[in-house]
């Protein structure tokens, strides 16, 4: 049952009564703002490698007024290079609430997991003030372990790391379960939660389709730009003992007493993979074995990803270097099959380009095959397929990148709506069409967070992705829906036609 919440206004601060205790936030346009709320106890000392352990109630008044640590990580800036408020700190486990009001209305909720390829990013670099606001629901951004803190296979160390290698995902599902036992008391609804997040923020939201302790914790999806395809790690740590210039029966010891930022610095091999114990499938297998039950989703790419990832300028002679890594990176897309085919085709369908703007192409590829094959998996459970096609009209790094990777995210938040909502951007929010797309895309969304259907907040009439239609949602200054835009591209990737 939902409670009652009475609020009080203190001056510049809004105090709140909840079942942890006594809570103070920050009145903003249309809402309050509680940052840097606790959801786990610090994963610092005897904690590092270890799983998350819930927080619990406070006493006194806690001040959830200022933005709080963010994880470590090698940046100083933001993911996109922005500056970002809060400290780099072990102790890490925050979230930030957006609501309209902390009443007992029982707001969907909308709970964001930040990218930055499990190495880097924040909650800090995403203000729900406009979402909450303007969708009437609460907005959850939350941080969670990065790098080798949060994804550091040790489990050849000992069984208390069994899992390690997943402990980032154990915190987003302590996340999770913070919110279903506390977001009535911010005006939220813990029966009706929606999951979001970009790029290894969707990858993680995928992953959760196949970590049975999420189960039940979340009701929709939203993955905007997931990673590409998932990899075993397995056991480094005779490759981390000889990075770390130690023995063996030393790496232990020596991980635990590191400094952080040593610790960060150290290039160990952390990264994402199926463990067994917090991950027990592949997010396809998984995707698969619920069928029509799993939860309702909206999943797409921008139309040039790899953008991103070129230098501004590439002189004549830098095209050799370019040609020579197509094959490689290739392997990203179609795995480790022979790459000359995939090439070959990518060449063909795109005679007029450099070998710069094919390795772009095939950097875009590795998000929208997962894309495009994880809506095939899902249309059981209904799944809408997207693609963000307005070009940017600002610079960034020193270019114009069309479409770049993350560049979609100031319209998921719609900050041009808001002075005050800082979430980077690549558009000028007067060039034609960027505040219509934004307002209508990040209508949609909150739409399809209350409703499970994307229709009905002004973009045109969007239907469910299947094998059949193939119907793709296309963002633009004026949106389209096309059937089967991805047809070249499967073909090359080997997916059915």
């Amino acid at each position: 049952m939902v409670r009652t919440i009475e609020l009080q206004t203190e001056g510049s601060r809004v105090a709140t009564e909840t079942r942890l205790g006594k809570i103070e936030g920050l009145p903003v346009d249309g809402g309050t703002a509680y940052l840097g709320i606790r959801f786990g106890e610090p994963p610092v000392g005897d904690l590092r490698f270890m799983p998350p352990i819930a927080s619990g109630a406070w006493s006194g008044v806690y001040d959830a007024t200022q933005w709080p640590n963010r994880a470590i990580q090698t940046k100083k800036l933001g993911t996109m290079d922005q500056d970002t408020p809060g400290d780099r700190d072990e102790d890490c486990l925050f979230l930030n609430v957006h609501t309209p009001a902390a009443d007992s209305t029982g707001r969907p909720v909308m709970v964001w997991i930040h990218g930055g390829g499990l190495t880097g990013g924040s909650a800090n670099e995403y203000d729900g003030r406009v979402l909450a606001r303007e969708g009437d629901v609460v907005v959850v951004t939350i941080n969670y372990r990065l790098g080798p803190f949060g994804f550091l296979n040790l489990e050849p160390l000992g069984y208390e790391f069994k899992g390690s290698a997943s402990n980032g995902i154990r915190d987003i599902v302590l996340a999770l379960e913070w919110v279903r036992d506390n977001i009535a008391d911010f005006g939220g609804d813990p029966h009706n939660v929606t999951v979001f997040g970009e790029s290894a923020g969707a990858k993680a939201i995928l992953a959760l389709s196949g970590t049975p302790t999420a189960d039940g914790l979340y009701h929709k999806a939203i993955a905007n730009s997931p990673a590409a395809a998932e990899v075993s790690v397995g056991d480094k740590t005779a490759k981390m003992a000889e990075q770390l210039g130690v023995e063996p029966s030393d790496l232990l010891a020596t991980l635990r007493r590191l400094p952080a930022f040593a610790l960060q610095d150290a290039g160990l091999p952390a990264g994402y993979e199926v463990d067994g114990e917090v991950i027990t499938l592949p997010f396809m297998e998984a995707l698969k074995e619920k069928g029509a039950f799993g939860v309702p989703m909206i999943i797409g790419t921008n139309r040039t990803e790899g953008t991103l990832f070129t230098p501004p300028d590439s002189p004549d002679e830098d095209m050799g270097r370019y040609e020579q890594s197509l094959a490689g990176s290739a392997r990203g897309v179609i795995g480790n099959r022979d790459a000359t085919e995939y090439v070959a085709g990518i060449k063909s369908a795109y005679p007029d380009h450099t070998p710069k703007q094919w390795m772009e192409i095939i950097s875009s590829d590795h998000f929208r095959k997962t894309a495009v094959e994880v809506s095939e998996i899902a249309s059981e459970s209904g799944c809408w397929l997207y693609r963000f096609d307005l070009n940017a009209t600002a610079l960034f790094r020193g270019k114009l990148m069309q479409t770049a990777h993350a560049c979609e995210m100031a319209f998921t938040f719609n900050t041009f709506a808001d002075d005050d909502c800082c979430v980077m951007t690549m558009h000028d929010p007067d060039a034609p069409g960027v505040r219509d797309l934004a307002r209508h895309w990040s209508a949609t969304l909150t739409h399809f967070a209350h409703t499970g259907d994307p229709n009905g907040a002004g973009l045109p009439q969007w239907q469910a992705y299947d094998t059949k239609g193939r119907a793709v949602m296309l963002l633009d200054q004026e949106s389209v829906v096309e059937q089967d835009p991805d047809k070249v591209h499967r073909e090359l990737w080997g997916a059915s036609s």
